[in-house]
């Protein structure tokens, strides 16, 4: 049978050596043995003992009180493991709620919780439209890949969400100011490719999904009204460019890489 020292037994239990004088002083956790030396040494069911007068400790028993219990003939010690572990499960979730509230207060307190409703989401648009854009998304798209683009969007700070779309404002105001050239214009590419990557803080779209969100650009009739705001005819200029992109530079990297999925 294995036996352990006090001290080894102190360090796996995690208390000091002194409290287990102490406990065997008053009776509580005697040793199972001794050496020749008189040291003390501990087997298998003075561990189990340990292991029920911390978990009775944790509820705050006294000493006498544990050792009232322990010593008990009719005391099942699996029936109070079984009991224990209800404790410490009951422990967990409230401290789980806690660690939540506070964490929620940091984030409050530091402006970092955005918590922003759906007409936060849509500034700009009315009550209707924020209720009705998730919805068709849902509709015409994956809805997974909606869900998840909504969460991206609701990790971010509110610092974060207004530095996405001051960004997207200067993109469409820089390809307003461009709509005199061709939509395969180096300098248009290279601001279709600063959209393309402004997209993905919302999701990755391949090659095949960007052409199609720039022809819902162009046919939703409140996204063209949206785009034709910063010049009139944005919407078909963009689609066109995102199009342009899509069958020049995304499909070659997909060819290369492999197909990209969102």
């Amino acid at each position: 049978m294995t036996s352990y020292t006090i001290g080894k037994l102190a360090k796996m239990a995690g208390v000091s050596v002194r409290t287990l004088h102490h406990y065997d002083q008053i009776g509580l956790l005697a040793p199972s043995a001794r050496t020749e030396s008189d040291y003390r040494l501990y087997g298998e069911a003075e561990l189990l003992r340990l292991q029920q007068i911390l978990f009775f400790r944790e509820l705050d028993l006294a000493l006498s009180e544990i050792s009232r219990i322990l010593d008990d003939p009719s005391f099942d010690p699996l029936q109070a493991l079984h009991e224990h572990r209800l404790f410490v499960q009951a422990q967990v979730e409230r401290q789980t709620r806690l660690l939540r509230t506070i964490d929620q207060t940091i984030l409050r307190l530091t402006g970092e919780n955005m918590g922003m409703t759906n007409e936060e989401l849509y500034e700009g648009f009315t009550k209707d439209q924020a209720e009705r854009y998730p919805r068709e998304a849902r509709e015409m798209y994956d809805p997974e890949v909606v869900a998840e683009s909504e969460r991206r969007v609701r990790r971010m700070s509110k610092a974060q969400w207004n530095a996405v779309k001051a960004e997207g404002d200067e993109v469409n105001r820089a390809l307003a100011a461009m709509m005199d050239r061709d939509p395969g214009d180096a300098e248009v590419q290279e601001l279709v490719a600063r959209h393309h990557a402004w997209l993905k803080h919302f999701w990755t779209a391949s090659a095949e999904q960007y052409r199609a969100l720039g022809q819902g650009y162009a046919q939703h009739p409140e996204f063209r009204a949206f785009y034709d705001r910063y010049r009139p005819g944005l919407a078909d200029f963009l689609a066109a460019a995102m199009a342009h992109y899509a069958d020049e530079t995304l499909r070659g990297s997909e060819g290369r890489n492999g197909p990209s999925h969102p």
